[in-house]
């Protein structure tokens, strides 16, 4: 190795998985060939010498127990208990906790179309009121524990350790995730606003309107919810894959949306009258098929959702 070039030693790293015996300044070779390959480079090492090849590396992991402090100081990661297997369950974690950032933002974006949308139609349309101040606090109610709890908890995607390293310079946020969040509040501000119109022309008064909105405005954030609890196309991980916090969450929001129709007290606070079960029985149908389309729109955007 110390007769080679840099560029024939990364020709060679093609088709090299071990180098042995090798000295300290030929680690920090190894480690700018395979970065000038555009690899994501992580390096271990214990020893003073190890130091410029923790430092150059992306990823520097010093062992902690029988490490010198020159190593720990120059690496980016100290290995407390200097068991390897500990660096794939960092990698896991870091993946996991990762992608639920992403699902979080992803539902953010697309939560606050349907909720702006219908709280602008009446400017619109000439409708009354549809969403006041309490209608948009007990949203956020939903919205935050669902972003602070929810999706925090959520478990790794299958194929979490089986996707190659993103590139440092992918976005948190990126352009088709993006757009998939507002392919999402679209489709439930459609949704929220067709059952808007449906009572209208029905000949319901204002006070069921407004309820029939809320409710499928509430179910198809629900919907949402479920829908961005996984970036593979599954309907059965998104109904039944167990999430404590979540199951939590839903269950005082159903809770709650139940007794607006059933507790009159409740419903003149939120200025509802009751909708009817034909008409709830016909919303949660829309849900659910809203959550069916995603679900296969999902395929579509597989590929960059993932990073």
């Amino acid at each position: 190795m110390a007769t080679m070039t840099d560029v024939a030693l990364r020709q060679r790293l093609d088709s090299v998985s071990v180098c042995a015996r090798i000295m300290p300044d030929q680690k920090l070779r190894l480690v700018e060939a395979s970065k000038a390959q555009g690899g994501i480079v992580a390096m271990t090492g214990d020893g003073v010498n190890d130091a410029p090849s923790l430092k150059a590396a992306h990823i520097g992991i010093a062992m902690g127990g029988r490490g010198t402090d020159v190593a720990r100081e120059a690496a980016s990661v100290v290995l407390l208990d200097d068991d390897f297997g500990s660096i794939v369950t960092g990698v896991r974690m870091g993946r996991r906790i990762y992608d639920n950032l992403r699902k979080a933002m992803a539902f953010i974006v697309a939560v606050h179309i349907p909720v702006a949308g219908i709280a602008l139609l009446p400017l619109v349309t000439g409708l009354p009121l549809l969403l006041g101040p309490i209608h948009i606090a007990f949203i956020e109610m939903i919205i935050d524990p669902v972003c602070s709890l929810a999706f925090e908890a959520e478990t790794e995607e299958r194929d979490v350790m089986t996707r190659p390293p993103r590139a440092r310079t992918t976005p948190l946020v990126s352009r088709s995730l993006i757009a998939w969040s507002a392919l999402q509040g679209i489709c439930v501000l459609l949704m929220s606003a067709f059952w808007t119109a449906a009572l209208v022309r029905s000949g319901a008064g204002q006070e069921v309107v407004r309820a029939g909105t809320f409710m499928a405005l509430v179910l198809g954030i629900i919907g949402l919810i479920l829908v961005n609890r996984r970036f593979s196309p599954s309907v059965s991980a998104a109904l039944a894959r167990p999430n404590p916090a979540l199951a939590w969450v839903l269950a005082v929001v159903a809770v709650i949306v139940a007794a607006t129709q059933l507790v009159p007290q409740i419903a003149v606070l939120f200025r509802f009258a009751p909708v009817g079960w034909p008409v709830i029985l016909l919303i949660v149908g829309s849900a659910l098929a809203l959550l069916f389309g995603l679900e296969r729109l999902k395929r579509l955007w597989r590929g960059g959702l993932v990073a």
